[in-house]
């Protein structure tokens, strides 16, 4: 799976073939994460920062916006429903 890519980091980087695979199956883990779930992580991230509610909905929504596959626009108030209930 995927061994374009491998053979491309191979290449391009001093991965070996089975490294280049674990960083490939590490992103695309990261990015399988769904809306809420994302919402919700950050939520908790930048709350442990000691962030408000009011910076850290601003910055979850921002943040949205650059995902590898963006979810549609969420309001502040649906990020709050996500977090919240």
């Amino acid at each position: 799976m995927h061994d374009d890519l491998v053979d491309h980091l191979t290449r391009s980087t001093p991965l070996s073939r089975g490294e280049a695979l674990r960083v490939i199956q590490d992103v695309l883990a990261y990015f399988d994460e769904t809306t809420v779930d994302y919402v919700r992580r950050r939520h908790r991230e930048l709350q442990a920062q000691g962030l408000v509610n009011a910076t850290i909905f601003e910055r979850i929504e921002t943040d949205l916006k650059y995902r590898a596959v963006a979810p549609p626009d969420l309001s502040q108030r649906q990020l709050r429903r996500i977090v919240y209930g």
